[in-house]
Order: structure tokens, then C-alpha cells, then sequence
């Protein structure tokens, strides 16, 4: 993997892996991601208000996601750039995919 990318892969495990119990039940899980990464820093009060959502998952997601933070604040802004923009382009595709999905009208 290239170095350029690299931190922005490392970010993506983390929501990979804590990113559907953060964010069960919201009605735009990806709204929420970019309202994290929407700044310059990443929104760390946002990301408590998740946390306090599922307090089942805090232990386990809480140092994970300040690590996240961290290293997010860490990077150059056109990484972070990048990041957004592969956060709207998989919002893209699962809406694309939904419609897939969706039954179709029979055909007359």
C-alpha cells in the first residue's frame, strides 16, 4: 500500500470495525461520519454524543475512536480531503446498491 495512503486505510479499519455499533439505529450513518471529518479536527464532541448513544459498545470503541481522532487531526489536509471524498463515494454506492435491491413494480 502506498504511504499516501496508508493512514487513511489505517482510519477506515477502525470504522470498518467499530463503525456499525456506533452507528446503529441513526437514520444516515454517513452524515454522521462526515459531521465527524467535516473540519479541519475531528469533532470529538460529536463522537461522544455516538458513544453515549451505545453504551454497550464505549469500552471497546471509546479508545479506538480517540485514537481515530487523533491520528485524523494528524493528517495533512488534502488526506483529509481524500477521506471525505471516500466517504461520499461509498454513501454512492450503497444507495446505489439499495436501489438494486429494491423490488421493482411488476411490468405491465
Amino acid at each position: 500500500m502506498s504511504p499516501t495512503l496508508e493512514p487513511i486505510h489505517r482510519l477506515a479499519q477502525g470504522v470498518r470495525v467499530h463503525g456499525p455499533a456506533l452507528l446503529s439505529g441513526v437514520p444516515e450513518p454517513h452524515d454522521e461520519l462526515m459531521s465527524l471529518v467535516w473540519g479541519p479536527r475531528f469533532d470529538r464532541e460529536h463522537a461522544m454524543g455516538l458513544v453515549a448513544r451505545q453504551p454497550s459498545v464505549a469500552a471497546h470503541a471509546l479508545p479506538a475512536l480517540l485514537a481515530a481522532a487523533d491520528h485524523f487531526d494528524a493528517l495533512h489536509a488534502g488526506a483529509q480531503g481524500r477521506l471525505r471524498r471516500l466517504i461520499v463515494r461509498h454513501r454512492a454506492l450503497c444507495a446505489a446498491g439499495a436501489s438494486v435491491d429494491e423490488p421493482r413494480g411488476e411490468r405491465a
